[in-house]
């Protein structure tokens, strides 16, 4: 099984997990979406569950799922143009109502990024870039990470934090934007899914 995590104000619906299904469908390879809780600190304890019990090959994660995904050790996981800051990122040009860009399984349309959203995600980002161990990574837990950066990427860098954590031996960048689209997913991620799935 693949778990797909979505990035911001977005859900399991978006058009990059329905590609992820429809391509991997023909290999028997179930994707796993959740909508992630806007609260931070839900969100982890829901994929922690998620990984747990259903125990993924693989985690594919985007922007601000891509924060969380990092966090998870001993499985292998692709980063794409993660988003490391959320606090300080919405906290400069975030603040206040917003609206999901894509379809919510509770029919949610919008909410409200607060002082208790960002402080969550402070409390999240304190353990990015940890060991098992609460130490420094391994060098096993660095090659379980692969990064890819959209060359366009207006929203956010994190090359530098990547680069820094994780080396540049799984690091990638790519002819795109923040945002994926099907090219993008097709020339890029899906052949290094396909490599590390052996499919």
């Amino acid at each position: 099984m693949l778990l797909y995590l979505h990035g911001f104000a977005s859900a399991g619906s978006n058009g990059t997990a329905i590609h992820l299904r429809n391509t991997l469908y023909e290999h028997g390879i179930p994707v796993c979406s959740p909508d992630l809780p806007t609260s931070p600190l839900e969100a982890m304890r829901l994929i922690r569950h998620i990984v747990e019990t259903e125990k993924p090959s693989l985690i594919v994660a985007t922007s601000m799922g891509a924060l969380y995904a990092e966090q998870i050790r001993g499985i292998q996981r692709i980063l794409v143009n993660p988003s490391f800051n959320m606090a300080r990122l919405l906290t400069f040009r975030g603040m206040g109502r917003q609206t999901f860009r894509n379809k919510r399984e509770d029919g949610a349309t919008e909410f409200k990024v607060d002082k208790q959203m960002i402080a969550e995600f402070r409390e999240v980002e304190k353990a990015s870039f940890r060991g098992a161990d609460g130490k420094r990574l391994s060098a096993q837990e660095q090659e379980e990470v692969w990064g890819l950066f959209g060359i366009n990427d207006k929203n956010v860098n994190c090359q530098p934090e990547f680069k820094k954590q994780y080396g540049t031996a799984h690091f990638t960048l790519f002819d795109g934007e923040h945002y994926l689209n099907d090219e993008v997913l097709h020339r890029h991620v899906m052949p290094l899914i396909k490599d590390i799935l052996q499919i």
